[in-house]
């Protein structure tokens, strides 16, 4: 299966240098990262990030707390279903959209495509119905779902195989065994990072469970500060957010020639994995070759002596 990396919309945190270790200015530049997949039963989408809806109506459906927090870099032509379409396809092309969490900048486009299943785990769904805690109050936008929830469908974590030694929701309805659903409780309670079985191996997007590269580090991991608060601001369950961190750092050591871990709002893993700057959109499919074959070898006598 073909995957294609999506940056849909870079989030201008503030705390610069402090969040992303790089930017000398107030606001940080974060990642969202999002994938595409081309698969045999139709595109897929790990996440959505922001959607149309939130470009063109941000104050009405995002919380005025995350919008001055994040102050998310509004562009329409970095959302999802503005770069699919550099790549030729259609939101109705869009099957299924596979969820690592309901938060506001995961699932903000899931309205952009009409006929997408979304798959997701059942306790991020209920958590983000029942909406219990003035922080669920924010981080879970009912106005981004519009007519969306007849198309979700939840699944029980722990149900289906293990993948390698996780815990699994395998297969997926409609999605064969190619895609999973990781349980990664900790920063929401229905948490989930998403496993892809590409043409190169196995990618996990991670989502939440980790923000920056250096927390994967094995024997010295680490986090920009700004970054660290914000996990703490935002995690339902600390300790269980600190123990799948663990579980993902012995995962890339004993299998990282097998799987490729990313997470959502790193910059950094994001431009590397891409070869482009946050602000590029999808680059459009190269053209066909138009120069003619060789049909016989070049006149040139030394080709034959």
């Amino acid at each position: 299966m073909r995957i294609h990396h999506l940056n849909c919309l870079s989030e201008c945190a503030l705390g610069g240098a402090l969040m992303d270790a790089r930017t000398l200015r107030l606001r940080a530049c974060l990642s969202v990262h999002c994938l595409a997949v081309e698969s045999p039963l139709g595109l897929v989408l790990v996440d959505t990030g922001f959607g149309l809806g939130d470009v063109h109506h941000p104050r009405n459906r995002l919380s005025k707390f995350f919008l001055f927090m994040n102050s998310p870099d509004f562009r329409e032509s970095m959302t999802a279903v503005r770069q699919l379409a550099i790549l030729g396809f259609r939101r109705e092309d869009v099957r299924h959209i596979v969820l690592t969490s309901l938060d506001f900048d995961h699932a903000g486009g899931i309205e952009d495509f009409p006929h997408a299943k979304v798959h997701l785990l059942l306790r991020e769904q209920d958590a983000a119905l029942a909406r219990h805690t003035p922080l669920d109050r924010m981080r879970y936008r009912p106005q981004q779902w519009g007519e969306t929830r007849a198309r979700w469908h939840a699944y029980t974590p722990g149900e289906g195989e293990t993948w390698f030694d996780f815990s699994a929701v395998r297969a997926l309805e409609d999605l064969g065994d190619e895609i999973a659903l990781v349980p990664l409780l900790g920063h929401t309670l229905g948490h989930a990072g998403v496993a892809v079985h590409g043409d190169d191996g196995w990618l996990l997007l991670a989502g939440d469970a980790y923000f920056w590269h250096g927390e994967m580090d094995d024997e010295h991991p680490r986090c920009t500060p700004g970054l660290r608060f914000y996990q703490w601001l935002m995690q339902k369950d600390g300790p269980a957010r600190r123990w799948n961190q663990r579980r993902l750092r012995a995962l890339k050591a004993q299998h990282g020639a097998e799987v490729r871990l990313l997470c959502s709002h790193d910059p950094i893993e994001f431009e590397a994995m891409t070869g482009r700057r946050l602000d590029e959109p999808l680059r459009p499919p190269a053209p066909p070759r138009t120069e003619p074959l060789l049909t016989e070898p070049p006149h040139d006598e030394s080709v034959f002596f």
